[in-house]
């Protein structure tokens, strides 16, 4: 189980073992290179012996050891691991509330045969887990759990739905694997030997905004301000990931004020449109921005160039990296962009998460996207249900399915008693976002950038911010029209006007004909394929019109204008049913 983490942490591997728990770690090094080697132990006043296997970063742990030193601890490395030990000796699960970072852990109280497992609020590292006999696993990812002996790699009917019916995003908690579960974001889990209790420590509140636009922009740069300063921290060397959008630019900057030591910046670029302009994704190509950014901090900038040939080659590193299908090129260039990030950095801040707080999508903005009577990212969108073979759309009733989990989804909003229908509406947008649509960016990131043992943070994910912004009405978030304006004038006079005023490019998709054909050609030889997995679940002749005639509005698993994203989907899906069970 530990072995299948290695790329997760290259650095140095440790194995605890008692008699009621085993814990693997493998390492990344990142803070206390030397000292803060996993599993560690520690022991309380009384004697009681704790443990602790960690993933992730507390950017908070330096006032966090200071208020323990003041309450009588002492400490023998400069970890943030042993400050969560500690944390969790003086407050017992309630640790959670103190703690600001991205964080996955577990932690076995001996004295008490209790395991705790605790995963960020916005879910920024992954958690999984599974009960087992009278016991429970757990570990990052799905494939440190199906390397248990007692664990199947099977996947049930609701699995199905959950990759058919709304695989841009996923229901919080459901692992697709059968009997597995992922710890919600802002959750934990504890479980003795009375069984397992997972329980919500965090999310929004609905409260009044009353500060107006200047205000508001002035607490935005403060608040981000703090939040950058805390997520350089690091014993490691550090840089950015630059697009020369606003998002990554904001950040770039602000690490470029403060940060002490080398900082560089890396932007990926893949094959381009045939004709100029035709993208309307990507209405502008990302180098020359990132360019005049870094020239203007005078930082080195590096750029990781992807052929198309690289992506086709390397089709299953999204696929090995996820455990699940996922979304061919946009998984495939990252991973080659974070290959390349770390042989510079093992650190690299990111802008994600920047449009879900601010308002960046069509889905947040164009009222026919707001007013979808389901997820508003499937406005005019076909899901893979729609090439399902008939017996199989009977089972699970995908639209029911998608219905169900919206209704539920809705069900979670807080709202302030007497808003209008308008403002109740921006914060169930907004939610859906953080709790729907952000999470799948966020897994995305974490599986590409660990797969080749890269940390990357991501700063507009501060729980903070979000607690903020879901009560900033969106009127305050576009002033005067303009997409993301409360972000752009937060952070405009840290950069060129050029990258201030640049509409919203998206991450970029290749779209080369030559990549499109030759993943219609793959998929093409699997309909070939007599027992081809695809076809257990898939209609043959529905794909074969789909990827021979109907090509420009073959379904997908996310909201990206090509055609590649579909048929590498169903690539990736072949290859992943050929290793798992289906079980009714």
């Amino acid at each position: 189980m530990t072995r299948t983490q290695t790329p997760r942490g290259p650095d140095a591997e440790g194995i605890w073992l008692s008699r009621h728990a085993a814990f693997g770690h493998r390492r990344l090094a990142v803070i206390d290179v030397e000292g803060g080697r996993q599993p560690m132990e520690r022991t309380g006043r009384r004697g009681e012996q704790v443990v602790i296997t960690f993933s992730g970063e507390i950017y908070n742990f330096q006032e966090l050891r200071a208020e323990l030193r003041s309450a009588g601890w002492s400490f023998s490395t400069r970890s943030d691991t042993e400050v969560l030990l500690v944390a969790y000796l003086e407050w017992g699960p309630d640790l959670v509330h103190r703690l600001n970072g991205m964080y996955a852990f577990a932690i076995w109280d001996d004295q008490k045969q209790r395991l705790l497992l605790v995963r960020d609020r916005l879910g920024i590292k992954p958690l999984y887990y599974a009960p087992v006999g009278d016991g429970i696993v757990f570990g990052s990812e799905p494939k440190a759990l199906l390397a248990h002996p007692e664990m199947a790699a099977e996947v049930d009917l609701e699995g199905i739905a959950e990759l058919m019916a709304v695989p841009r995003a996923r229901t919080p908690g459901h692992a697709v694997y059968r009997g597995m579960r992922e710890v919600r974001p802002g959750c934990l889990v504890i479980a003795d030997a009375s069984g397992h209790r997972e329980s919500r420590y965090w999310q929004v509140e609905a409260r009044p905004h009353t500060r107006d636009f200047r205000a508001t922009t002035e607490d935005i740069r403060a608040l981000l301000t703090d939040i950058v300063d805390r997520q350089l921290v690091a014993d490691v060397p550090v840089g950015t990931l630059l697009s020369g959008g606003i998002d990554s630019s904001a950040i770039t900057a602000m690490a470029a004020r403060t940060f002490e030591g080398e900082l560089t910046s890396h932007s990926v670029s893949v094959p381009a449109p045939a004709s100029p302009g035709s993208d309307s994704w990507r209405p502008s190509p990302d180098e020359p921005y990132a360019k005049l950014v870094a020239e203007r901090l005078g930082l080195k900038h590096f750029v990781t160039q992807v052929s198309t040939e690289s992506l086709v080659e390397g089709l299953d590193h999204g696929l090995r990296a996820r455990d699940l299908p996922g979304w061919g090129d946009l998984d495939t260039s990252m991973y080659y962009l974070f290959r390349s990030v770390r042989e510079q950095c093992t650190v690299a801040l990111s802008g994600e998460s920047a449009d879900e707080m601010f308002g960046g999508y069509a889905w947040q903005i164009d009222e026919r996207f707001v007013h979808h009577t389901s997820f508003p990212w499937m406005y005019g969108r076909r899901q893979p249900q729609h090439l399902l073979r008939e017996e199989i759309r009977r089972e699970i009733r995908p639209e029911e399915y998608e219905a169900e989990r919206y209704r539920q989804a809705l069900g979670e909003v807080p709202h302030l008693e007497g808003e209008d229908a308008v403002r109740r509406r921006q914060r169930e947008v907004f939610y859906l976002g953080l709790t729907r649509w952000l999470g799948a960016l966020l897994d995305r990131k974490d599986r590409m950038s660990m797969a080749v043992g890269l940390e990357v943070r991501v700063p507009f994910a501060d729980h903070r911010l979000a607690e903020y912004l879901f009560n900033v009405p969106a009127e305050l978030k576009a002033d005067g029209g303009i997409e993301k304006a409360l972000l752009r004038r937060a952070v405009a006079d840290l950069l060129p006007d050029e990258i201030v005023t640049r509409p919203k490019s998206a991450y970029p998709a290749s779209q080369d004909p030559g990549y499109v054909a030759a993943m219609q050609g793959l998929v093409l030889d699997v309909l070939d394929e007599p027992d081809a997995p695809l076809f257990d679940l898939m209609d043959r002749e529905k794909v074969r019109t789909a990827v021979t005639s109907e090509l420009d509005t073959l379904p997908g698993p996310i909201t990206a204008r090509t055609s590649a994203i579909g048929l590498s989907y169903l690539l990736e899906l072949n290859r992943w049913l050929g290793g798992v069970r289906v079980v009714a």
